[in-house]
């Protein structure tokens, strides 16, 4: 599959219901299914998680990252 980073902004409502679906995923053990501008994505269950925080002069960034290595 070719190379992509995307970042895409949502309306909160949209960002909420996008983290609830992903807790409740990994609360029962499921894979995660998530569309990002028209490609739809399969999260395994065996991915990692992390939480990445970033400070710059004039921003600070928090980002929830889901890592995997395609099978």
């Amino acid at each position: 599959m070719p190379d992509r980073d995307i970042e895409k902004t949502y309306p909160l409502a949209e960002f909420i219901d996008k983290l609830r679906r992903l807790a409740d995923c990994l609360e029962k053990g499921e894979q995660f299914e998530i569309q990002i501008a028209g490609e739809r994505i399969y999260v395994p269950v065996r991915a990692a998680y992390n939480i990445e925080h970033e400070r710059e002069d004039s921003h600070e960034e928090i980002e929830f990252q889901i890592k995997w290595e395609p099978k």
